[in-house]
């Protein structure tokens, strides 16, 4: 997974990809987008929300950033940035989840 598969030159900076490198990014990525649906969700509502979508983003995108980080890089300091978001966030999916399941069932 530490083969490199692709490298290419962007503003005279060296880029390397590697299959892991490649899941850190998807999960930057997700975990960056995951503001945008709240932006989203916010403006839609009027007022400052988190939908599902948000928490599944920042469990799905800590995962796989803290993947990158454990078996891709073994970096402890990129382990513990990721290991406390990715907490937060599947407690806050746990609670989103059980409070609609609540909803639904009164």
């Amino acid at each position: 997974m530490n083969d490199v598969f692709l490298t290419f030159e962007i503003f005279e900076i060296v880029v390397v990809l590697t299959p892991w490198k490649l899941i850190g990014y998807i999960g930057v990525l997700m975990f960056g987008s995951r503001w945008v649906f709240q932006l989203l969700s916010t403006s839609k509502k009027g007022k400052p929300t988190f939908p599902l979508l948000f928490w599944i983003l920042s469990l799905v995108g800590s995962f796989l950033t803290l993947s990158y980080f454990i078996f891709g890089k073994n970096d402890s300091v990129g382990i513990l940035a990721n290991l406390f978001p990715a907490c937060v966030a599947c407690y806050n999916l746990f609670l989103e989840l059980k409070w609609r399941k609540n909803l639904k069932d009164s």
